[in-house]
């Protein structure tokens, strides 16, 4: 998770990737509420407007927004942080669309106001994945994967979008939201101010010792201003 921390903060951009609906855009909710075990998040219809003005963003039904967990699984803990939720629905973005994408975003990255949390995982190893990338210098394949998904959160440490389009190019790490992950950064390149990514903990599902065997890597992330 990636956030734009400010105490402040009053309103939630909320990016996820898409998992059971395929779009080449990003989606805005339709929902009015969100709701949750610690309380109800009204959805910003204000800006909900703004960015539907633009003519660039699909509606997300009820049925594809409840279905989706990427964004769903922070709600509990963003609840207690904002009194407004911007729902986004990223999609398999092409490069040029993460670049329109961040255009359109770019202007709420500097209103302190604004809260940004990105929902992604990290690489999904496995035959149930399809993915199966091992180098055999680091010994044990969680060891392999581990060292995989250093090298990209490094990346993602410098802010460098393009560098990590080239490292998801060469390696094909199994990255859920490899699409907001570009948006944001993409945001984060043309605000007006310093914010530096940091990295706060690294987790595997498994210790994946066989090639029977299959993880995820979770990471978490935090994004502000660098003093």
């Amino acid at each position: 998770m990636f956030t734009k921390i400010n105490k402040c903060s009053s309103r939630i951009f909320l990016l996820g990737p898409s998992h059971h609906y395929y779009t080449s855009k990003c989606a805005v909710s339709t929902a009015t509420m969100y709701k949750t075990p610690i309380r109800d998040s009204p959805i910003d219809l204000e800006v909900i407007e703004e960015l539907k003005t633009a003519g660039k963003f699909e509606l997300m039904n009820l049925r594809v927004d409840e279905a989706e967990h990427s964004m769903e699984m922070h709600l509990p803990y963003l609840a207690k942080a904002s009194n407004e939720i911007v729902p986004i629905l990223n999609g398999a973005l092409s490069a040029e669309n993460e670049s329109m994408y961040e255009k359109l975003l770019a202007k709420y990255i500097d209103d302190p106001q604004n809260f940004f949390s990105v929902s992604s995982d990290f690489c999904h190893w496995g035959t149930r994945f399809n993915y199966m990338h091992y180098d055999e210098k680091y010994g044990a394949i969680h060891k392999s994967i581990e060292a995989l998904d250093k090298m990209g959160k490094d990346i993602l440490e410098t802010g460098d979008a393009d560098a990590f389009e080239e490292y998801l190019s060469e390696y094909h790490n199994t990255i859920c939201g490899r699409h907001p992950i570009s948006v944001f950064l993409h945001i984060l390149r043309n605000s007006s101010m310093r914010i530096k990514i940091k990295f706060l903990r690294y987790e595997q599902s498994s210790q994946c010792k066989t090639t029977r065997d299959s993880s995820v890597s979770y990471a978490s992330a935090a994004a502000k201003l660098d003093a």
